[in-house]
């Protein structure tokens, strides 16, 4: 049986076999469902991916069997990179740490594809105790979140230092961002991006703005990567 499959994959590469191939796959499977599960235990619950995950589980597999049929035969590595350059990926972006997460299986991938498992294995355990280590522990977390806060505020009242007393007394810094005009210019929009901490009365400091901009519109949101 095994001489019948060697002789179907012989056209691929004759340093392959059954054996290897099936070690190859296996293994990176089993990388694969490390990373994956160690995804699904530290991504926070908004941010998770089901599709993402699938993923995860995917990249070491197909990586390493891609490496397996290239081997050393330069041609057939030029002919998959012509191959690959014509694929386009297009997703929404996320979490920086999917990017991570995505070289994370793409290395666990090549780790099999190249015969270091045990290498592979302990690279895997070793990154994957400190993700969850650094997840339990908060290690890097700030005390302070980042948000946009948009007020809304009539043409008849100066802007400039108007609400400093106010962020001063509740946020641990503020920048004005932007300024525009609104409803046909009869109303201003000041952007200010501010750094609160976690434990702020996010109600009473809007009811402060509140008195100060005549009960018009107020919008706190957490810090997206650009202002729109």
């Amino acid at each position: 049986m095994n001489d019948f499959f060697n002789t179907i994959l012989t056209n691929v590469s004759a340093d392959i076999t059954v054996y290897s191939a099936l070690i190859t796959i296996f293994t990176s499977l089993i990388l694969g469902i490390l990373i994956t599960f160690t995804y699904y235990k530290t991504c926070d619950e908004i941010m998770y991916q089901k599709s993402f995950a699938v993923t995860l589980l995917m990249l070491p597999i197909i990586l390493s069997v891609i490496i397996l049929f290239i081997g050393s035969n330069i041609a057939r590595a030029f002919s998959l990179a012509g191959t690959l350059s014509i694929i386009r990926f297009r997703s929404a972006p996320g979490d920086p740490k999917d990017i991570a997460f995505i070289f994370f299986s793409i290395a666990a991938g090549l780790s099999c594809g190249v015969g270091f498992f045990g290498y592979g294995l302990l690279f895997v355990i070793i990154l994957c105790a400190v993700i969850i280590l650094l997840s339990k522990t908060n290690l890097f977390e700030l005390n302070s979140t980042q948000k946009i806060l948009k007020i809304t505020i009539p043409e008849d009242l100066n802007y400039k230092g108007a609400f400093d007393d106010v962020l001063q007394k509740y946020t641990k810094s503020f920048k004005l961002s932007k300024i525009k005009t609104t409803d046909l210019g009869s109303l201003f929009e000041v952007v200010y991006v501010i750094s609160t901490q976690n434990n702020m009365d996010e109600q009473e400091f809007l009811n402060e703005l509140r008195c100060r901009n005549g009960n018009l519109n107020i919008i706190l949101s957490s810090a997206p990567t650009s202002i729109n």
